[in-house]
């Protein structure tokens, strides 16, 4: 008799969902990785066995996102926020200023550190429309220390899709924690992207780094060690105990995406998600109303409204005892959200939609 699993349909904005049969293998090998007798959790990150599993999922990840040879890439600890000062302190010379597109928070609070640092410019900011779009234009500096974007706002649900250009000679650096590996990209576009593994690629405690390796002679002696760039390329992510378990876990996944499809048929998953959350927002009447402009809706994160906050309430109370958890907005933006990452399966998706038409049918 096969045992039932309960799984939430889980729309959290991260740490999300993982593939069930992700979870499932970790389960197997939790007591005994490959024979060992010892678990991931408990065994050396100096042992052939850790080695070998640190140097696969590289290997993944670089054929996933067909990575040229020119390109280190890193496991670091810290979250993408760490990042937001590790980049100008690396990248960013004495005296020299940065440019920053600033769609949403996680933008915003990257230029905040940038500037407590030394200087930092907006190329182009989004905020007088409350974040709800990808800019139409920027105002770059030919000369900046490099240009950074975040590619998928999280808390107002907008992405780009297209990367923005960068005057020649000035590098682009990319925080993609959210839609990291939701589809193909052209790395050779940029000089460092990184994304932290806890929204799609993985649990909390590591983000993945890739990183151009002329980008490395910019990075200054005397760095703290844990905050250089150019120890962790060289050491290759073993200069300290790394987040073991969080790389196995992002091990196993590369291998479920490679297994679905790689990262084209991930994004033809991912787009048919979305095209039907956005369809039945749009069919709604304005009942439902979406937050960001339709050419740059997220595929990743959905935020919208309800005619009043007293009926958002109900419709997260209403959807959470039917076991759909993580809708509510951030409470920055308000509102709602479901976070559909690479692990939200299309029938989660329908089961949503179908309360969504319930529920206007009972109080709209």
């Amino acid at each position: 008799m096969t045992e039932t699993i309960h799984r939430a349909h889980n729309f959290n904005a991260g740490p999300a969902g993982l593939p069930l049969e992700v979870m499932q293998q970790a389960q197997a090998e939790l007591l005994d990785y490959k024979g060992t007798g010892m678990s991931v959790v408990e065994m050396s990150h100096r042992s052939k066995e850790f080695e070998g599993m640190i140097t696969e999922a590289e290997a993944d990840i670089r054929e996933l996102l067909n990575i040229p040879a020119s390109y280190k890439v890193t496991f670091m600890q810290g979250g993408a926020s760490l990042q937001f000062s590790m980049i100008p302190m690396n990248f960013r010379a004495p005296g020299a200023s940065a440019d920053y597109i600033v769609t949403g928070a996680w933008s915003k609070k990257a230029l905040g550190e940038a500037e407590k640092l030394g200087a930092a410019r907006v190329a182009a900011s989004t905020k007088a429309g409350n974040f709800d779009r990808v800019p139409d234009s920027l105002d770059l500096d030919p000369k900046a220390a490099y240009l950074y974007y975040c590619s998928n706002e999280t808390i107002h649900g907008v992405e780009f899709f297209q990367e923005p250009e960068a005057p020649a000679g000035v590098p682009l650096v990319c925080d993609a924690s959210s839609d990291f590996m939701s589809r193909p990209l052209d790395i050779s576009k940029y000089a460092y992207l990184y994304a932290g593994a806890q929204k799609n690629v993985g649990p909390a405690g590591v983000v993945i780094g890739i990183l151009r390796e002329d980008m490395l002679e910019r990075v200054p002696e005397n760095m703290p060690v844990m905050l250089d760039y150019k120890v962790q390329a060289t050491e290759k992510s073993l200069y300290n105990t790394p987040p073991s378990f969080s790389i196995y876990m992002v091990g196993l996944v590369m291998k479920w995406i490679k297994k679905n499809g790689g990262l084209a048929g991930i994004e033809a998953r991912n787009k048919a998600k979305a095209d039907l959350l956005y369809s039945a927002i749009d069919a709604s009447g304005g009942f439902y109303k979406g937050h960001a402009q339709p050419e740059s809706r997220s595929r990743m994160n959905v935020t919208f409204r309800l005619p009043s906050e007293e009926l958002e309430a109900q419709f997260v109370s209403e959807a959470k005892k039917l076991d759909m958890i993580g809708l509510k907005g951030h409470r920055s933006v308000g509102g709602l959200r479901a976070s559909i990452y690479n692990a939200v399966e299309l029938s989660d998706i329908e089961f949503l939609v179908q309360f969504m038409k319930e529920f206007q049918t009972r109080n709209g």
